[in-house]
């Protein structure tokens, strides 16, 4: 009795000497990627600025959901994801500086949860290394703590395929299915269509592999997320069809187009390339567009040759189809488009550099190091630049919008008030007022109900720099707010 017993204690100490590395190895697994999240988070609040005032498109998305704004106009293309991001803080709060800490950390916190979906496919460096890379990218440090929907859809297409992979490698059951739904929902809850283009390949897979949860898994998923999106298609454009016409016509008309050299222009800091003129940037600004194919075909090569294919290929071709509306199907760039597909291949490219760091390459490896740790030093300190020199751009320009807006109140336009014309969508957010357009992308107003809301409130119609005004405003006095010409509507009983 005492035999057994000792055996068994005996047992029980080796089964507890055996599980203390795992749960080790757990945590030690964990632990870098959070601090990369944490790295990343704090970054934005330091380099990004939170004083940094709200962009245009932010504007649309925020005064959705906020009580002290009136609401901007809301285009066919956009969803609500981001609006219902924001609302635990825009709905109660007008401070910028809270919004952008709160999506600061939100980001980050997305960062290691997508970097974690991974584990188990790729050593935990390659996770850290991947997860830095993407972190760096002057346009993620820029857009992390932006009310904008990018960033999210390439969070949920990290999560989507890692969990993924995961599943289909059984490691571990069910888990990874729950990942697989989220990250589409995710994507399909910020932009619908995007969603679709990084999930294609793996709907393809899913239909012909034998892992048979994986297609539900990802239809639910796609089918949740762009639910709110589907029933306002019907509710405000007259049907599914009329929404995407609709918003294929404010993007310019999908078809074949070639952005690519739209893109390489954006990627000096211009937020929005349309059109997009002008000289390229200097070639050491994107000499690391041009690096990345090499690198993921390098990846390729590597998996390939080591019988460990599928985890790379698959966020590779992921990449490829979430890249492909917007470098070959639309007339204009923002860098802020291909975050998706810089996401999926920021795994397939930290594996690729560390095959290059460990390489058996005789007396040249210590050279193929220095070569590639110089490069990325490089590679940091041009997205540095480039960050420093657009966050600066774009604080002096949403500060002359502010200042137009003490222009207007100074004029007697204050809240309830109503602007139209050249740039009315942030120039009535930042004044308090609603923003109105007879044609165009945001036209939602007409010529009688602006001159009916005139008898009752102010309005105020904006000319940019060598513009005309709209025949109904002619008559107006005339003011100028910076290089703005604004006509005010007379009052109502000033009028002849």
């Amino acid at each position: 009795m005492s035999d057994g017993t000792g055996a068994l204690l005996a047992g029980a100490r080796r089964g507890g000497q055996r599980s203390a590395p795992r749960t080790s190895r757990r945590r030690h697994g964990t632990g870098p990627l959070a601090a990369v999240a944490a790295v990343f988070a704090l970054a934005q609040i330091v380099l990004v600025r939170p004083v940094l005032g709200l962009g245009w498109d932010e504007i649309v998305y925020v005064s959705q959901v906020t009580s002290h704004h009136p609401a901007a106009f809301f285009s066919a293309p956009r969803a609500r994801g981001v609006s219902l991001l924001v609302a635990p803080v825009a709905s109660w709060s007008s401070s910028t500086v809270l919004l952008r800490v709160y999506l600061a950390l939100l980001s980050g916190f997305g960062l290691y949860l997508a970097l974690r979906s991974w584990r188990g496919l790729f050593p935990t460096r390659v996770l850290v290394t991947a997860g830095a890379f993407l972190a760096s990218l002057w346009v993620t440090l820029f857009y992390g703590p932006q009310a904008m929907p990018n960033h999210w859809v390439a969070i949920g297409a990290l999560i989507t395929v890692g969990s993924f992979l995961r599943y289909r490698a059984g490691r571990p059951a069910g888990g990874p299915l729950w990942g697989v739904v989220a990250g589409t929902a995710l994507m399909a809850w910020m932009r619908p269509t995007d969603a679709v283009w990084v999930a294609l390949p793996l709907l393809v897979l899913a239909s012909a592999g034998r892992h048979r949860r994986l297609l539900p898994a990802l239809a639910g998923g796609l089918v949740a997320g762009a639910a709110e999106w589907v029933v306002e298609a019907y509710a405000a454009f007259g049907g599914l069809g009329e929404r995407l016409a609709e918003a294929s016509r404010v993007q310019g008309g999908l078809g074949l187009q070639i952005a690519v050299d739209d893109q390489l222009r954006s990627l000096g800091g211009r937020a929005l390339c349309r059109p997009c003129t002008g000289a390229m940037p200097h070639p050491v600004v994107t000499l690391w567009w041009f690096v990345l194919p090499l690198l993921a075909v390098l990846a390729l090569i590597v998996a390939v040759r080591a019988r460990r294919a599928r985890p790379t290929v698959v966020p590779l071709v992921c990449a490829v189809t979430a890249a492909l509306p917007y470098l070959f199907m639309i007339g204009y760039a923002a860098p802020r488009f291909l975050l998706p597909a810089y996401a999926l291949l920021a795994v397939p490219v930290a594996d690729a550099l560390w095959y290059l760091a460990g390489a058996p390459c005789g007396r040249w490896r210590p050279a193929v190091r220095a070569l590639v740790a110089l490069g990325l030093a490089g590679h940091l300190t041009v997205q540095l630049a480039v960050l420093v020199h657009t966050v600066d751009r774009n604080v002096d320009s949403r500060r002359d919008w502010a200042r137009m807006a003490d222009g207007l109140h100074r004029l007697g336009v204050r809240p309830p008030c109503l602007v139209t014309g050249h740039e009315a969508i942030p120039l009535g957010y930042y004044a308090g007022c609603s923003s109105g357009a007879t044609a165009g992308n945001n036209e939602n107003t007409t010529v009688a109900e602006i001159l009916r809301t005139a008898e009752r409130i102010p309005v105020v119609t904006l000319t940019g720099p060598g513009g005309t005004p709209p025949g109904y405003a002619r008559d107006w006095p005339a003011h100028r707010i910076g290089d703005l010409q604004a006509r005010i509507a007379p009052a109502p009983g000033t009028r002849g």
